[in-house]
């Protein structure tokens, strides 16, 4: 699917939110999402010296959108990366989320719509597409 304008500004709002806190080995991912009533919630990735602490942007914005309004429908989510220092000249760019964060927005809303980096540029995808075959604790099939 096609960017819209609402998805380019939700983009927006992922870099700026990592513009405004990137730290280099620390704050490197910025994330945007926009709940199902239209609310943008931001967040950045957490480092930790121990690794398994490390919590992605994607899950602090989810964590703020509960937290602020209680939602928990997902119309769309972006992730951006921050280049490193050693990499100048090269822009704040769209990543997939990682398997982790696909779980987990999954599990929040399965309609959900997320932007990942496509040949074109970024493109809208379903969280079913990036994530098919999805375990579900539901019994029978």
């Amino acid at each position: 699917m096609s960017l819209a304008q609402a998805d380019r500004e939700l983009i927006e709002a992922a870099r700026e939110a990592i513009r405004r806190r990137y730290r280099f080995d620390w704050q490197e991912v910025g994330a945007a999402l926009r709940t199902r009533s239209g609310k943008i919630f931001t967040g950045v990735s957490l480092d930790a010296y121990l690794g398994r602490m490390a919590v992605c942007a994607e899950a602090v914005a989810l964590g703020q959108a509960i937290t602020v309004t209680g939602e928990t429908g997902i119309d769309t989510v972006v992730a951006v990366r921050h280049p490193a220092p050693e990499e100048q000249g090269r822009a704040i760019s769209v990543v997939s989320p990682c398997g982790a964060c696909r779980e987990l927005i999954w599990d929040y809303d399965r309609d959900a719509r997320v932007i990942v980096p496509g040949s074109g540029g970024p493109e809208v995808a379903a969280i079913s597409e990036l994530l098919p075959n999805k375990y579900n604790r539901d019994r029978g099939a």
